[in-house]
């Protein structure tokens, strides 16, 4: 044998190996809180203009029927990670920033499925499903026992809840960080613990005021009144307008450290969440408000991730989806005129509803993705796919079994997330105050007793003592409702809802 042709052969199972490797793509999942349908330029804003999150729709797809499992953080974030239903499980609503962790450690997640596949794994922002043992008081002063670490992250750098709630700390992986031991952190949501200065008792040192009746009126940090009351950890507490910044470095951090191994880092934004509070680089910068100003915000973040993958040469085996974990709300807490701003821009684009609703502005979310190697530039697709379906896709695409106690309600859609297929689930349960169920065009929404329209944040909450039907494919509007003239639809509709509620599982 010839030395060259000798050289080959022997080199042969190193080419296989990188080949092997490189189809492995890094995987980053950007989740962006309380980002409405219509917010982004890539689904029609006008008045506000995105062009990184632009550039991901122009160089991957955009997807018009994506969901989020429900129109709240939580129970969409439980849902993302578990592949379960949040409803399924007691507890799974809008935590308090002291909560026990609702999932079980010895539950397969979402990110055990990449560790499982040997990528590396990161959760950088906002947590928001809570920390410690179940029914114990979290000591903030010590190491926290539970967290992302224990449900399949090797690397965690985050903040408990959210940033309208105490306590107003990073934590990495399990350290409060710069906490000072000679001022211990205590924190409480039932009574006002400590002698520091409240929205209520002093509105006189608040740089951003609350809204009536919202609650966000507690301990004053950084001018502005929360959720909770804290004492103590006065070095540690963050300040908001620097929040996206650290949250970024420490993603391109991550990113940078890993960038020669495959990689799952998911990116759990800030923005746009209340209380709204840009940098000084992009305030006033969106004629909208501080609600624009921090949708400009997000999509600089989003860009600067873009720009860090290309520097790394990195990006076409790279796999970004940015998507949302419910739709939009404009008055949620603060006075930061928001709506009065929003003139002319529709944050749920055409849908009904928004943030808490049954209706469609309360689930159905911008879905972007871009994956140069294999998904095709400009592509639009109206598959129905849901944040859910991330487990049983990536458990499909690494070839893994899931147990039949595993993922329940977690679809394989992965040909219909890479634009391989536009046909995505076949059906749909989405939580919103009442439960909904779509099939192809047919939604049909529970009968639940409550108001119609929420009085402190003025959404239409969906919640109607009789049946709704709506065909989506006429009415993406949800402004017919067609029960009485369908009463079969709704019957079997209605037992096909009940049928997996009780269940336990969808498959």
């Amino acid at each position: 044998m010839t030395s060259w042709l000798l050289a080959a052969v022997m080199l042969l199972p190193l080419a296989v190996k990188a080949q092997k490797k490189q189809s492995k793509p890094n995987v980053i999942f950007i989740y962006a809180d309380d980002v409405g349908y219509g917010d982004l330029s890539a689904y029609g804003a006008t008045k506000i203009s995105t062009p990184n999150l632009d550039r991901i729709a122009k160089e991957g797809i955009r997807f018009t029927n994506a969901h989020a499992s429900s129109a709240t953080c939580t129970p969409s974030r439980f849902a993302l990670m578990t592949g379960k239903y949040p409803w399924r499980q007691k507890g799974t609503g809008v935590l308090p920033g002291d909560a026990s962790l609702i999932i079980p450690t010895n539950q397969l997640t979402l990110p055990t499925i990449f560790q499982n596949a040997g990528y590396k794994t990161a959760s950088v922002g906002k947590w928001h499903l809570g920390l410690g043992e179940t029914n114990r008081q979290i000591n903030w002063n010590k190491p926290i026992t539970k967290g992302p670490n224990e449900v399949g992250f090797d690397y965690a750098f985050f903040f408990p809840a959210t940033s309208d709630r105490v306590p107003t700390v990073f934590v990495e992986n399990h350290d409060v960080q710069d906490l000072d031991p000679t001022d211990p952190i205590e924190v409480d949501y039932s009574k006002k613990i400590g002698s520091e200065p409240t929205g209520l008792e002093n509105p006189e040192l608040l740089k951003l005021p609350a809204s009536p009746n919202h609650g966000h009126n507690n301990t004053i940090v950084n001018g502005i009144g929360r959720i909770g009351w804290m004492t103590g950890g006065k070095q540690a507490r963050w300040t908001d307008e620097e929040v996206a910044h650290v949250f970024l470095s420490k993603a391109e951090q991550f990113i940078e450290d890993n960038r020669k191994s495959p990689f799952f880092l998911y990116f759990s934004l800030n923005d746009i969440h209340v209380p709204r509070m840009p940098s000084t680089q992009f305030k006033g910068k969106s004629k909208m408000g501080l609600r624009g100003d921090v949708i400009l915000q997000m999509d600089w973040t989003v860009g600067e991730i873009l720009k860090k993958l290309d520097e790394l040469k990195i990006a076409d085996n790279t796999l970004i989806i940015f998507s949302s974990d419910n739709g939009p709300v404009l008055d949620d807490g603060y006075a930061d005129r928001a709506v009065e701003l929003a003139k002319g821009h529709s944050a749920a684009g055409p849908l009904r509803g928004g943030k808490y609703s049954a209706f469609e502005g309360g689930t159905r979310v911008p879905w972007l993705a871009r994956w140069p190697q294999a998904i095709k530039p400009g592509t639009v697709s109206d598959a129905l796919i849901c944040q859910i379906d991330m487990m049983a896709s990536f458990a499909h695409f690494f070839q893994q079994k899931t147990e039949s106690e595993e993922a329940v309600d977690s679809f394989n859609v992965m040909d219909a997330m890479l634009g391989k297929s536009q046909t995505g689930r076949s059906w749909l349960i989405k939580q919103g105050g009442a439960l909904s169920i779509t099939q192809g065009n047919w939604k049909y929404i529970e009968p639940r007793e409550g108001k119609a329209v929420a009085e402190l944040t003025n959404i239409e909450t969906g919640a109607n003592p009789k049946p709704q039907l709506y065909d989506l494919s006429k009415d993406i509007g949800e402004k017919n409702n067609v029960a009485d003239k369908y009463p079969a639809k709704v019957k079997a509709m209605a037992a096909e809802l009940e049928k997996v509620r009780e269940a336990g599982r969808s498959h």
